[in-house]
């Protein structure tokens, strides 16, 4: 959608959530943000209120199946949702002994069922009307499984196969769908890495970038460049080649 004027986009308390909401709030633009801290949430719904959208703020967890659905079909059923940002998810963090177990399942629970439990329900409510766009957060990380961080770049690497086939299965639908790749971006994640992140951007520009391939309905929105190509080479190189360079990367 070229101009949406209804937008639902969870994980909006921090990161690049919180600044796809400012980037997008302006008059005539309504807004449904979710999180799960309640001061952070807050502040993103008075800047976007001061920009002049208006903003229903729910503190969700995007984990909880039954919740997700209830606000997403009363989001609709309020303002017909024009867009839908899947964009809440998790890392495990920066450690020396890698994801732990609890760890690795909370990722997954998060990055990968959060992402579903804000997607079907927006699918069942964009198909009855034929139209409406789905964009989905992955990560650069998908394109290769990293030792660094294991759940991370897996769960990110399922929701982006997902997200690829879900655009072919629903343009007959009319809904278009999008999967955002990322690099290293400032953000609550980021926060927490200890080491040097190549290319790093700062959130305003990063929500400009994307807010810019949704609206051209590019599929996957992959940036910055340079280690866009970085991570395409990663995933491309025989294994047996790169093995030895990501195995020193930094554990997470």
């Amino acid at each position: 959608m070229k101009n949406p004027r209804s937008i639902l986009i969870t994980g909006a308390s921090s990161g690049i959530g919180k600044a796809l909401a400012e980037t997008y709030a302006t008059e005539g633009v309504y807004l449904f943000l979710s999180g799960r801290n309640t001061e952070r949430l807050e502040e993103t719904s008075a800047i976007c209120r001061k920009k002049g959208a208006g903003v229903s703020a729910e503190l969700i967890d995007v984990t909880d199946k039954e919740a997700m659905a209830v606000w997403i079909k009363d989001s609709d059923k309020a303002r017909s949702l024009d867009l839908v940002i899947a964009n809440a998810g998790i890392s495990g963090g920066t450690g020396g002994a890698g994801e732990s177990t609890e760890q690795t399942r909370t990722i997954f629970d998060v990055n990968v069922n959060g992402v579903i439990n804000t997607v079907l329900p927006a699918i069942d409510q964009m198909k009855a009307r034929g139209k409406g766009q789905i964009a989905i957060m992955s990560s650069l990380a998908a394109y290769r499984g990293l030792p660094s961080a294991p759940a991370y770049s897996a769960s990110k690497a399922a929701v982006k196969s997902w997200g690829e086939a879900l655009r072919g299965l629903l343009a007959k639908d009319g809904i278009k769908v999008n999967v955002i790749c990322p690099g290293f971006v400032k953000s609550r994640i980021t926060d927490a890495n200890d080491f040097h992140m190549p290319f790093f951007m700062e959130t305003d520009k990063a929500a400009k970038i994307i807010k810019k391939g949704l609206r051209w309905n590019i599929g996957r929105i992959t940036f910055p460049l340079p280690m866009a190509l970085i991570g395409w080479l990663i995933g491309a190189i025989p294994s047996f080649i790169i093995e030895p360079l990501i195995n020193r990367l930094p554990k997470k």
